[in-house]
């Protein structure tokens, strides 16, 4: 079963230097027949203005996942990490116990777009930790590039919750399949494009829940991003 959630009917966030669309309630925005899914919490789709940005504030007993679309993303924390992120980078933050960070567009004249990901770790008090890794377009162009997941496995970012994220990047009638194991669950979220799953046609901005699916066969129509998480 697959169950379309309309990029068109999520909540939305405009502080004038910040655009954020949000996929389940976050802040402001209260559905509750939209909490999340699984251990998926949070998927904001964020586009901030030059020179804004989140200024310092906490977070604890949290697994954060930044996806940078277009321009640049300046993170520093109480870790003592600072690092940018661009497109083709992917962030993971542990919050564990408590890490304060900020999150700003280092750019003057150029706008960052980007995912917020969420998602609820499966051990909580463990200590803070950062990991940031690149992933060649080459790596996920035409197939589907694990760029998360339990232990790190395969060059990805190692999260503490059993979800695999997967990322790819398909052309014009392009297709790519996976397979899913029994009693595994899955979320389908288009960053760019157009494409379907198993027949289910979905544009930039809408997000899936699969359940009771075998597998999940993907085509694009005219070219698309997406990211697919494979929940248990």
């Amino acid at each position: 079963m697959i169950i379309r959630r309309s990029g068109e009917d999520r909540g939305r966030a405009d502080w004038g230097w910040l655009d954020s669309r949000h996929s389940f309630s976050f802040g402001e925005y209260y559905d509750p027949s939209h909490m999340g899914f699984r251990a998926l919490r949070v998927i904001n789709e964020d586009r901030v203005k030059p020179g804004h940005g989140f200024g310092t504030h906490p977070h604890r007993d949290m697994e954060i996942l930044s996806y940078v679309l277009e321009g640049a993303l300046a993170h520093r924390d109480s870790m003592g990490t600072g690092s940018v992120i661009r497109p083709g980078d992917v962030q993971r933050m542990s919050a564990g116990t408590g890490v304060l960070h900020s999150e700003m567009n280092p750019s003057s004249d150029e706008a960052v777009h980007f995912l917020q990901i969420w998602l609820l770790p499966d051990e909580q008090g463990i200590p803070p930790e950062y990991e940031q890794k690149h992933f060649p377009l080459d790596e996920r162009r035409g197939r589907l590039r694990l760029v998360a997941g339990k232990g790190g496995r395969e060059g990805a970012l190692a999260i503490h919750q059993d979800v695999d994220l997967y990322s790819s990047v398909l052309g014009a009638g392009e297709r790519v399949r996976m397979d899913l194991r029994p009693g595994r669950h899955a979320w389908v979220q288009v960053a760019r494009g157009d494409v379907s799953v198993n027949g289910e046609a979905l544009r930039q901005g809408d997000g899936a829940a699969v359940t009771n699916e075998t597998g999940l066969d993907f085509e694009a129509a005219g070219g698309a991003e997406f990211l697919v998480f494979d929940l248990a």
